[in-house]
């Protein structure tokens, strides 16, 4: 791929449920280790930072060889601590990766910049897999998406979406799609997406990419099989310390 595209790994210490989640030890390695050297493996990124505001998830990351790029400490969402990251950085797609996903899969972020290169038309790409049980379904924590025939997201709910109207349709036929929360975005568009207030539906979801909707940004939606592991609260490091060692991505 000849653009230049940048992975940036939003990463803050203050988490509501897991203060200094970042830095937390996942089989002897801060979670940000795992999540840098994993987004590292990605063959299309000419570059990977982890965008903080905090000196010691700076100092952990300039421990092992990561790049840093330090940004305010009052930005409402991870996109605007991406945005000012990259704000003097050459990069034609910039790609948000969360940091506290340490399985996460290079062939993913792969798959993002090449429906970003291959067909300019897309503002930005992000990735959804299938949705597994109905008690996803029904938890607004999950996020749901639908898309049209070419993959172009439709739209991003907090509830079940399509509805079952009739209910008889069986679960495993209906198209259900679980959002993950990683974006590739043009460089372009994701400055003008910060650039604008939330709109009354982002407002009501709690959901950014609703922006880029109202927007009219065209998002392309990629599938794949698994919807990754997340770490969320203290309880999940066993968790998944014990997947990682499964995957043999640890010992």
């Amino acid at each position: 791929m000849a653009e230049k595209i940048v992975g940036v790994i939003p990463s803050r210490w203050g988490s509501t449920r897991f203060p200094g989640k970042s830095l937390s030890l996942l089989c002897g390695k801060p979670m940000i280790r795992w999540v840098y050297e994993r987004v590292s493996m990605a063959r299309s990124l000419s570059a990977v930072l982890v965008a903080t505001d905090d000196e010691r998830i700076r100092v952990a990351v300039e421990s092992f060889g990561g790049k840093v790029a330090m940004t305010g400490a009052r930005h409402p969402s991870g996109t605007d601590r991406v945005a000012e990251a990259v704000s003097d950085i050459k990069a034609s797609v910039v790609i948000n990766i969360q940091g506290d996903e340490p399985m996460i899969d290079p062939a993913v972020i792969d798959r993002l910049a090449r429906a970003m290169v291959s067909d300019r038309k897309w503002d930005m790409a992000t990735a959804a897999a299938p949705l597994s049980s109905r008690e996803d379904l029904e938890d607004p924590s999950v996020v749901k998406v639908v898309c049209g025939e070419n993959g172009r997201a439709l739209y991003f709910s907090r509830s079940p979406i399509p509805y079952d109207r009739d209910g008889n349709i069986p679960f495993a036929d209906l198209p259900y799609l679980r959002h993950l929360g990683i974006y590739a975005y043009r460089r372009r568009f994701l400055a003008r997406l910060v650039a604008r207030r939330p709109c009354r539906l982002e407002e009501i979801e709690r959901l950014e990419q609703l922006r880029a909707l109202h927007m009219d940004g065209r998002i392309k939606v990629i599938e794949v099989n698994e919807c990754g592991v997340g770490v969320d609260t203290p309880a999940d490091v066993p968790r998944v310390e014990k997947l990682m060692r499964r995957a043999r991505l640890a010992v």
